[in-house]
């Protein structure tokens, strides 16, 4: 395998590891606080995108059960 094959092997794995932990609540609740803030769902696209929708109570951060519906 060279060593340009061995990099984008590399590269693939990576995102693909950072692409499923962003989806993961705890991952993305990096303060421990037990909510999600805008800040915290920055690191998904998806899930910032789709924030506002999902904050039901408008309190500007979101719960399990809010995420749970993403």
């Amino acid at each position: 395998m060279t060593k340009l094959s061995k990099a984008f092997a590399l590269m693939t794995l990576v995102s693909s590891s950072a692409a499923f932990a962003a989806s993961d609540f705890n991952s993305l609740d990096t303060d421990g606080s037990g909510l999600i803030s805008p800040s915290e769902a920055a690191a998904d696209s998806e899930l910032i995108a789709a924030f506002i929708e999902l904050d039901a109570d408008y309190s500007g951060d979101l719960s399990k059960q809010e995420f749970a519906n993403f």
